[in-house]
């Protein structure tokens, strides 16, 4: 695997250019996103596809998200846009929000897991927009890592789960943004959205007009991915509590002390100093919940604990995609239902 890294603070451009180079002969590279990490291959090529599904051992019916470096292409993929859908692109494009459309007869059911639809979106982070557009066409691109796993927001990251199983790894730091862009589906009278993300409930409202709803479908052939299967799990047992306090979560670690917890500062500061602690900040703060939240889930794994206790936040805002994720990667929830 040819990891190419950045110098000066950015990767070359030869590097960039090598790294589209292995992509146009359909090859797969990992690159950051302002999201996470995603796995890259042409999306005009089955050969290149499969071999996406093959190194994160990812179920054939969970979808692909269609990544494009500029307007113009949105065209090779999608069709028939509505003037609502073209108002969301223009406010949040580039940037974290993935639209399903209808998609042009030449996408191939691989990408789009045999439905007609196909998640289009145009990422913000420079390095991807580089990479796309000296490929020359657009790229799919799942988050580099093994499926169900949780998501990679580090070039260290995807070669801890990739290493060997993919050509290339464009190393551009950490991520910003720390979680999956937010998926949504577009109708006259509504907007459904079908993983929620970084662009909230509330920012889609203030710019569609229309209200904004969170779906509840979670059978049959997902029209998103992150819908159906188990997902961002660590190999230790997560335990999350909903609306925790410190001596709930204290009482629990007396019992189990190969433990770690990822909480507020202020429920942290009381635990037993021997506990590996991850603090989310000062409560009431996302931000840093949402950015880190994979890298401590991966990080407590490193340590070998068997429990990682989360405390819960608001679900509200960037909060609502926060704790999706944390619902969905829980082995237990207390206090609330998964």
């Amino acid at each position: 695997m040819f990891i190419f890294s950045a110098q000066w603070g950015s990767v070359p451009e030869k590097d960039v250019q090598a790294a589209a180079e292995i992509l146009k002969e359909g090859g797969v590279v990992a690159f950051p996103t302002e999201t996470v990490y995603g796995l890259g291959a042409r999306y005009d090529s089955e050969v290149a596809i499969k071999k996406i599904f093959a190194a994160k051992g990812r179920p054939s019916d969970n979808p692909l998200i269609v990544h494009i470096s500029h307007p113009r292409e949105l065209a090779l993929v999608a069709r028939e846009f509505s003037p609502t859908e073209e108002k969301l692109m223009m406010a949040f494009w580039p940037g974290p929000l993935t639209l399903v459309l209808n998609k042009q007869e030449a996408v191939s059911p691989l990408v789009t897991a045999g439905r007609n639809t196909v998640g289009v979106r145009m990422p913000s982070n420079p390095l991807a927009l580089k990479l796309i557009a000296a490929t020359g066409v657009p790229l799919v691109a799942p988050s580099a890592n093994i499926s169900g796993r949780p998501s990679p927001t580090t070039a260290q990251h995807v070669a801890q789960d990739l290493v060997g199983r993919i050509d290339a790894l464009l190393d551009g730091g950490e991520t910003t943004v720390g979680l999956e862009s937010t998926v949504i589906r577009v109708f006259s009278d509504r907007i459904v959205v079908l993983r929620p993300g970084s662009v909230t409930r509330s920012m889609l409202e203030e710019v569609a007009k229309l209200p904004v709803m969170l779906s509840t479908e979670t059978e049959g052939v997902p029209e998103a991915p992150g819908m159906k299967y188990v997902h961002y799990a660590p190999e230790a047992q997560l335990i999350l509590y909903v609306k925790a306090n410190r001596d709930e979560i204290a009482a629990s670690l007396a019992r189990d002390l190969s433990t770690a917890v990822i909480a507020y500062a202020d429920t942290l500061d009381g635990l037993p100093a021997n506990v590996h602690k991850f603090t989310l900040g000062e409560r009431g703060s996302v931000d840093l919940a949402a950015q880190r939240l994979y890298a401590y889930l991966r990080e407590a794994d490193s340590l070998g604990v068997e429990r990682i206790l989360v405390e819960g936040i608001e679900s509200k805002g960037l909060g609502e995609a926060v704790m999706n994720r944390l619902y969905k990667a829980a082995s237990q929830v207390i206090g609330g239902q998964a």
